[in-house]
């Protein structure tokens, strides 16, 4: 038996077959889709390395069945640049050097992404280590993630202030 999902993978409609209805939608990124972005790391939701977001919303994708997400829109990491114009949360990640072996990176920059769209991030950095706190970094990056998404939060509201 054959299951059908439908999906748009950043911005690109996908129609997929599925054998088995307990592909989580990590393994189908990774194993179908080749989008190696999104890391399994723990593969038990605690990590946050497969942090990507379903329709806006930040989810752990080894926790997520694909065939739950019919109709969804995914975006991973591979999905946030305008062509050769990164995101303002990859931008800030660089100019904040939030990473050290990147493993994590993935994971962070989409929760933080996540976040500021879900109107948590703030300005506080009390409050953007909490909204972050299901992403671990083994490398203890903490401090430049937190100034990352800070910095980046910013960038967005000016954004937002200008365009409107």
């Amino acid at each position: 038996m054959n299951w059908t999902v439908r999906l748009t993978v950043n911005g690109e409609p996908r129609t997929l077959a599925l054998d088995d209805p307990r592909v989580t939608l990590l393994d189908l990124l990774r194993e179908r889709l080749h989008l190696t972005g999104t890391k399994k790391g723990c593969d038990r939701g605690q990590c946050g390395a497969c942090t990507v977001l379903v329709d806006g919303r930040r989810i752990n994708a080894c926790l997520t069945l694909a065939v739950s997400l019919d109709g969804a829109a995914i975006t991973t990491i591979e999905g946030l640049a305008q062509g050769d114009q990164l995101h303002p949360v990859q931008e800030a990640f660089i100019a904040h050097d939030a990473l050290q072996c990147g493993f994590c990176t993935p994971g962070q920059i989409m929760s933080a992404v996540g976040l500021i769209n879900e109107g948590q991030a703030g300005n506080d950095p009390e409050r953007v280590r909490e909204g972050m706190s299901g992403n671990l970094c083994r490398c203890s990056a903490y401090v430049g993630i937190v100034e990352a998404v800070l910095d980046a939060q910013a960038t967005l509201t000016e954004d937002k202030e200008r365009a409107a």
